[in-house]
């Protein structure tokens, strides 16, 4: 896809001129047939999505599509209200765990019994409108109303539906929201469960301060305040709220992979889908125990699909995007109460839970890379010596390597697993430097 990454259409907030964002209404238009559709428009909280918001609004109302909007929202939330309130699609505007600089468009439609991410054929219609750029018939829309009260009720009363029974008296817990959607959400509900709670980095307001030094891509400011505060465990929410990565009582990360089999051994279930950034240890343990992991390519369409084709309940990436079962997509203020909830019913601390794998050494660098230079490490044979040239060098350590462009941001991505760390910390910087050359 020209415009569509592996998380929607991503870039630099600049970027998203009014009229780039009637392309794009007008393509959702052109995929539904006709302009008699309902649309749930929110987004996080960086400065630029009040404005995308208005000029989506602006696009629909000219186009005589009916649209409500929700403003600050989570992802998990827009995407569960506007399936259950019976509209057709939702525009989800954000830019995930981004810098505030950049955003982005997530565009739900409905699927069977639950939502999902637009179709291939969705976006293939809308990037055809972005390119042709037509002309069309200002008419005007019968809704324009903010529901965003009312989303927050109804999102919450799926979770406190979801988590059912439960007691969390006792419990002392950490929060930090990203200064990002979960902020309008923050200690609701687990207060409300009986559990005390402290949190962090809770501005809701549009501005710059989402991901900034916070949140599950900034973990050591909620490590240091739940050591600081003795604090049973923490979690870490990214700025649209659909990742969740926990800190134990010891101020220990506790991500994806400790929840996946965390989860899958409380739950019973047989298996599990990961993605191929599944630590070596979650892999171990899953022979060892017996729960199949299927392993899929990085993205949580990957992990959706997974979960789909083979039957299985639970899918996850290592970043803290767990798909929960009977859940479409990742929900992380959900993750972390599902988690808690096998606290308060084994009695167990979370750094006891966390200890069902033993996770071997990992590494991981990311080096900037243009758009040509991530497109060129997908065809370069020289990229491939490179590559097959590591992971040779690997083998002294039983390790294993994994190399690839960002679909969301303008990077390339590694990680070395082996086990002795000092010496794939030394490869990996080798390897970037190397690349750097190539590329």
């Amino acid at each position: 896809m020209k415009y569509f990454g592996t998380d929607g259409i991503r870039k630099k907030a600049n970027e998203f001129t009014p009229h780039f964002i009637r392309t794009v209404a007008k393509g959702l238009v052109d995929y539904a047939g006709n302009s008699n559709i309902k649309v749930l428009i929110g987004g996080d909280t960086r400065e630029s999505t009040e404005w995308m918001i208005r000029a989506f609004e602006e696009a629909f109302e000219t186009l005589g599509v009916e649209y409500a909007s929700v403003d600050v929202l989570p992802t998990p939330a827009i995407g569960y209200v506007f399936y259950s309130a019976g509209f057709d699609y939702a525009i989800d505007i954000t830019a995930s765990h981004n810098p505030y600089t950049d955003n982005g468009i997530k565009i739900f439609e409905r699927g069977g019994e639950t939502y999902r991410k637009i179709s291939n054929a969705g976006e293939a219609v809308i990037e055809a409108a972005i390119d042709e750029d037509q002309e069309y018939e200002v008419v005007a829309a019968e809704l324009r109303e903010n529901l965003h009260d009312e989303a927050i009720e109804r999102y919450l009363e799926h979770v406190y539906k979801y988590v059912g029974e439960v007691d969390f008296k006792g419990l002392r817990v950490g929060l930090d929201c990203a200064n990002g959607a979960m902020s309008v959400i923050n200690k609701t509900v687990f207060e409300k469960l009986g559990a005390e709670v402290s949190l962090i980095n809770v501005d809701a307001e549009f501005g710059q301060g989402i991901n900034a030094d916070c949140g599950s891509t900034h973990i050591e400011g909620l490590v240091k305040f739940v050591v600081d505060n003795h604090l049973d465990f923490g979690a870490a929410f990214d700025g649209d709220g659909d990742r969740c990565l926990m800190v134990d009582a010891d101020g220990e990360i506790v991500d994806g992979d400790h929840m996946t089999a965390i989860l899958a051994k409380h739950l019973g279930l047989p298996a599990a889908v990961v993605t191929v950034t599944a630590n070596q240890g979650l892999l171990e343990w899953g022979k060892e125990s017996g729960v199949h992991l299927e392993v899929v390519p990085v993205g949580d369409q990957h992990v959706s699909a997974g979960m789909r084709e083979n039957n299985i309940a639970l899918g996850s990436e290592q970043n803290g995007h767990v798909t929960l079962p009977g859940e479409p997509t990742g929900d992380g203020m959900l993750t972390a109460l599902s988690i808690a909830k096998v606290v308060a019913e084994t009695g167990s601390s979370l750094h006891e839970l966390a200890s069902i794998i033993t996770k071997m050494p990992q590494v991981d660098l990311n080096f900037e890379a243009a758009p040509e230079m991530k497109e060129k490490f997908k065809t370069s044979d020289d990229v491939k010596k490179v590559l097959l040239e590591f992971e040779e060098k690997l083998h002294a350590v039983n390790g294993r390597l994994l190399a690839r462009p960002s679909g969301t941001e303008n990077l390339i991505r590694l990680m070395m697993w082996g086990n002795d760390e000092a010496v794939i910390a030394d490869l990996i910087k080798e390897l970037a430097n190397k690349l750097k050359e190539v590329l």
